[in-house]
């Protein structure tokens, strides 16, 4: 028996779970998890880690320790900033991206970490992302223009917060400011506090502490209603003022004439 296989079966019976009941957890079939109690299959990634994260175990640990009753987990690095992600699955084990409205981002501060409350976010899939973990976010104000209010930001779950790369654009979920979308200005320190920058000049630069921060998510696609203006040809702006200029200058020489 592999070790998934045999971690998966010590940890659902020392949570006292039945395979129905641990795959309710899980929205998944339970014959599913018979399969990979008795090594007939292996769970894809995206499950794998919603199963380790359900336990509360490193995946490097679930997949490479033997989970039993010796089992002690590795202290976390200082640095470390990772946390147990609540994810869900739909029937076909495909990890869905859960959708926080502008209406639920109150609750997501206190309902983030809860399976019970992502699972009730609406959700839904997009093909063209790759493999990774991914929500969706409703933004509202104007300081992100010219992505509008009401715009739907598609993000990547970011594990380690020290991959931030100054100058692009996350969602940072803080006990304070709770769900922003912002440009971020400067790389990730550990004790040093991160500047959030508005894209629309009327808004001034923030900072904000690391220990205030939940979650950050790495923007990827937005949705929006709104379809972008065209954008002027500068040059046939000029050459417009130009012959606007032209024209009053001749109106003018012919009054005078006159």
């Amino acid at each position: 028996m592999s070790k998934i296989s045999s971690n998966i079966k010590y940890l659902r019976k020392k949570k006292g779970l039945t395979q129905q009941q641990f795959a309710d957890q899980l929205h998944i079939k339970r014959s599913l998890v018979g399969a990979y109690e008795e090594d007939r299959a292996d769970p894809k990634y995206e499950l794998l880690n919603i199963i380790a994260n359900f336990f509360e175990i490193p995946i490097g640990d679930f997949i490479n320790e033997d989970i039993n009753d010796k089992y002690l987990p590795k202290p976390k690095a200082e640095t470390n900033n990772v946390r147990i992600l609540s994810v869900s699955v739909d029937s076909q084990d495909r990890q869905n991206i859960e959708l926080v409205p502008f209406k639920a981002s109150a609750g997501y501060l206190n309902g983030y970490a809860d399976p019970e409350f992502i699972s009730q976010l609406p959700k839904f899939h997009l093909p063209m992302l790759k493999q990774g973990t991914y929500r969706a976010f409703e933004i509202t104000g104007d300081s992100m223009l010219p992505v509008y209010p009401g715009s739907i930001i598609v993000a990547e779950y970011l594990e380690n917060w020290s991959e931030i790369k100054s100058g692009e654009t996350y969602v940072v979920i803080s006990k304070d400011d709770g769900v922003v979308y912002k440009r971020i200005g400067n790389k990730f320190k550990p004790n040093k506090k991160l500047k959030l920058v508005s894209d629309n000049p009327v808004y001034e630069p923030y900072e904000i502490s690391p220990e205030d921060i939940l979650e950050i998510w790495k923007s990827k696609a937005y949705i929006s209603m709104h379809f972008p203006e065209p954008t002027p040809d500068p040059t046939m702006e000029s050459l417009t003022s130009m012959m606007t200029q032209m024209q009053k200058s001749i109106a003018k020489l012919q009054q005078g004439n006159n």
